[in-house]
């Protein structure tokens, strides 16, 4: 690809949320990041990222956010949320990220990824195409979890033995290091949105009896596991990040008086992750299964501001950060310390620059627009 010069701008900011953050040896510029989103654009079973996945991206970190995290890229062949999605289990994988992370890294944004295990909602076809179950018939599997539960309108999932529960943990910490072969600077271990590792932190799909069932120690075992894993293999001076689903919004609901994943129970993995060495919560929320959710601008924003408050970990925010003031006082008032956007940046790639603008800050323009602009 061409090659990129970055401006370098001395004059002094006033919004927190377009000051750089040091995590570990890590610089990232900003606190604007772009969330992991899938695209559902891989060729069929590779898991290799395209022309699309290079240009994607690219065009965000050129738009000014400081990280870019590319979607949840499985770390197996089973892994992935679909057949044509992303994955990070071959070497052959990684000179083609290479040239993602490169592209990410000319636009003057820190390059990421979210490594991830889909579980029982793996195997489904591209949203556009219906989203519902691929059999191994037609370029899918059999999918796995940690006891044979369904969610809602797909096939039950084989339940996994302690054996493979070993084996997944392993898959991560290889996914890891071909991440970094591969020259991304942040892994994000994908614990959210009814994947496996949600599946077996919340007991609404978690029924074993075993040491991976039961109490919350039991249930985030695996878990930590693959943070112990990754940290093994990961190098000291990057950081690793962890996506939560902060609450399956049961809790929450007085007519479902279930047993489920919550807060609270947030609060105390997001310590014990942090024991290990994870250096930011990404605070998301439900996904495990299909519940009412409040619609309010701050739902899943207030969640994460107290995870911050409550046990003081690093955390970044998502969900409905819209527009400019949304984020900015979510960072200056020190709620959290950054925030992902997700939609606003597929409608508008230069969000963060806009952002920067309405804020009276000073854009992050590649050389080539610059001088124009």
């Amino acid at each position: 690809m061409a090659n990129v010069v970055l401006v370098d701008r001395m004059e002094p900011l006033v919004s927190k949320l377009f000051t750089p953050i040091q995590i570990r040896d890590i610089t990232i510029p900003n606190r604007v990041w772009m969330s992991p989103m899938c695209t559902y654009s891989a060729a069929t079973g590779s898991g290799l990222p395209t022309d699309f996945h290079q240009a994607h991206y690219a065009a965000r970190a050129a738009g000014g956010v400081g990280l870019v995290m590319v979607e949840a890229t499985g770390v197996s062949p089973v892994a992935p949320i679909s057949p044509v999605d992303l994955g990070l289990w071959s070497h052959d994988q990684i000179e083609p990220f290479s040239r993602v992370t490169a592209a990410i890294r000319a636009g003057g944004a820190v390059p990421a990824v979210q490594l991830a295990h889909a579980g029982r909602k793996a195997s489904t076809d591209a949203p556009w195409n219906g989203g519902g179950y691929v059999g191994p018939e037609t370029n899918g599997w059999e999918t796995v979890g940690p006891s044979p539960l369904a969610f809602p309108g797909l096939p039950a999932p084989r339940e996994l033995t302690v054996s493979e529960i070993q084996e997944v943990v392993q898959q991560f910490a290889g996914a890891a290091v071909r991440a970094d072969q591969a020259g991304f600077d942040v892994v994000e271990i994908h614990a959210a949105h009814g994947y496996l590792l949600h599946n077996f932190l919340s007991p609404i799909s978690n029924k074993r009896t075993d040491s991976y069932g039961g109490s919350l120690e039991n249930r985030a075992r695996i878990v930590l596991e693959v943070i112990d894993a990754i940290r093994a293999v990961w190098p000291k001076e990057k950081p690793v990040f962890m996506r939560i689903s902060t609450t399956d919004w049961v809790e929450e609901n007085p007519q479902d008086d279930r047993e489920s994943w919550t807060l609270s129970q947030s609060r105390q993995l997001a310590l014990w992750a942090s024991e290990r060495g994870v250096d930011l919560i990404d605070a998301s929320s439900g996904g495990l299964d299909i519940v009412p959710i409040p619609h309010d601008r701050d739902y899943q924003t207030a969640k994460a501001a107290d995870l911050h408050a409550s046990t003081g970990v690093t955390v970044a925010a998502v969900g409905r950060i819209d527009d400019a003031q949304t984020a900015h006082s979510l960072v200056d008032s020190g709620d959290v310390n950054a925030v992902f956007l997700g939609r606003p940046l597929l409608k508008d790639p230069s969000w963060a620059n806009q952002a920067a603008l309405a804020l009276g800050e000073e854009p992050r323009y590649v050389r080539q627009y610059d001088y124009v602009l």
